[in-house]
């Protein structure tokens, strides 16, 4: 599902399973946060637990071919003293630039008597050989039914001469905070070892993309770890550890699972059809700010702010329109931007499903059939050459306006080409931006193109005013604007000053 949220995203985050140096998360999630059981009391021990467990659990190493960056150059003045000190780093570099091979380390566990193995799938990310070791030491190879980069899983296959121990997976929609979870793993390449602690939190965002609703835990966990499995107090998977928060590398008590009721999708798909069929509902979206929920008349800020449809998508076809918010998909309430890719992406592929939109300050319930997500979809954007032709004619002439602290103007010709405004992109020019306004706080400069104002289509300046004023009549507090930046749209909510 093309559902793309318009703010890049900081990553500070480490991958457990390589040895040696951080790497950045690669993994996509989600989970549930409601249940009903009672309390339960501290375990007395994990032994009969860990033993039962352990069987399952596999430690994973991979072989990869990389290639050294070649030689570095130094040039010193004649007579240097640095001249000789460096000579015989320089001799140990000759062979720098060849083919080597290296090895990683990581986890697994075993979801299937005949060799299925679960683990992430940046633990065999590059892998030339993947060799899994059993508990009992066997070592056995390996070969990749199917991956999935945006949940970072992949599914595993070896055959073994005897059906292997085997551990399910749990409802991880009943985890609740606090509860006492157990961790196996193969931690910076020891071997099996086993960790305990709670649930930390749950639904956590780590800023690594659009499934993000991860299990938190303080169960030591740390490099090596990932793909382990985080086990309840039943023996179940209910996670899947993939990164920790670190600025040492080694366990800080923060680390982060993927949920067992989104993995067991995923792997399921892994499994029939060697990827993943993701449901697609074809549009970009947007938070739902205060400025932007005022403007439109929602009250409390919620749902997913529809900032463009792409042309031909099920969206589309849906007659689901930019400016449209998203509040329920298929009987889930949409609380906030980042839960509807999930809920669209665990939707049925063709399945036909209610939508709950606000629009024009009424909830209008649609029906959208959901498409299958590509491969690698397409952005939705403005039609057209992003660089302009400037072969159409000039807007009508009309005078320049200054409100909002934006100074608008009509596209000329010559602004398509100073700007790159494409030859269809129709609306009113921002030509400057007054520094103490509320527009520039949100980042629009000049060169900017407004479309809309108050979800109205605008062709002159005097069209933009005149929705401004009356937003202000009506008693609003902000006003939305949707701008065009190079055939990127975004809704932008201002303060009307």
């Amino acid at each position: 599902m093309n559902i793309q949220a318009s703010l890049p995203l900081q990553r500070p985050w480490q991958h457990l399973s390589r040895l040696g140096s951080a790497f950045l998360i690669i993994a996509l999630v989600s989970v549930g946060t409601t249940a009903n059981a009672q309390a339960k009391p501290a375990p007395d021990g994990f032994a009969d637990l860990a033993e039962k467990l352990l069987p399952a659990v596999v430690n994973i190493s991979t072989t990869q071919i990389v290639k050294d960056t070649g030689t570095p150059e130094f040039s010193f003045p004649p007579g240097s003293p640095f001249e000789e000190f460096f000579k015989e780093f320089l001799d140990r570099q000759q062979n720098k630039g060849k083919p080597r091979r290296t090895t990683s380390l990581g986890s697994g566990f075993i979801i299937d008597p005949s060799g299925l193995i679960v683990t992430n799938n940046h633990v065999i990310n590059e892998a030339e050989e993947i060799t899994v070791i059993l508990n009992d030491n066997t070592n056995l190879k390996a070969k990749i039914l199917g991956r999935d980069t945006k949940t970072d899983l992949a599914l595993l296959k070896v055959d073994a001469s005897k059906p292997l121990s085997a551990v399910a997976f749990g409802d991880s929609d009943k985890v609740r905070i606090g509860d006492w979870v157990l961790a196996i793993g193969n931690p910076f390449g020891l071997g099996s070892s086993v960790t305990s602690g709670i649930v930390s939190a749950l639904a956590r965002d780590i800023n690594s993309g659009q499934y993000d609703e991860f299990i938190q835990t303080d169960a030591s966990i740390n490099r090596g770890n990932s793909g382990g499995p985080m086990f309840n107090m039943a023996g179940e998977v209910i996670g899947i550890n993939t990164a920790i928060l670190s600025p040492s590398g080694g366990s800080v008590g923060i680390g982060f699972a993927v949920p067992s009721n989104l993995a067991k999708q995923v792997i399921d798909q892994l499994r029939q059809f060697g990827k993943t069929r993701r449901g697609w509902l074809g549009v970009r979206i947007q938070e739902v700010t205060p400025e932007i929920s005022e403007s439109l008349g929602l009250g409390k800020p919620r749902g997913a702010l529809v900032a463009s449809v792409t042309p031909g998508g099920p969206a589309e076809a849906a007659k689901i329109l930019p400016g449209d918010i998203v509040l329920k998909f298929n009987g889930h309430d949409i609380t906030e931007m980042r839960r509807l890719p999930r809920v669209v992406a665990e939707t049925s592929v063709g399945s036909e499903v209610p939508i709950d939109v606000w629009r024009a300050e009424k909830v209008l319930s649609l029906r959208v059939k959901v498409g299958e997500l590509p491969d690698e979809p397409e952005e939705a954007s403005a039609a057209g050459d992003k660089k302009g032709s400037g072969s159409n004619p000039t807007s009508p002439t009309v005078g320049t306006v200054t409100v909002l602290g934006l100074t608008l103007a009509p596209i000329s010709n010559e602004a398509r080409q100073k700007y790159g405004i494409d030859s269809k992109t129709a609306g009113v020019l921002i030509t400057a931006v007054d520094a103490k306004s509320s527009a520039s706080e949100k980042g629009i400069r000049p060169g900017d193109v407004i479309t809309e104002v108050a979800q109205e289509e605008v062709k002159t300046p005097a069209d933009a005013a005149k929705q401004v004023k009356a937003s202000k009549d009506s008693g609003r507090k902000s006003i939305l604007l949707l701008v065009d930046r190079g055939g990127d749209l975004r809704f932008i909510a201002l303060k009307i000053e």
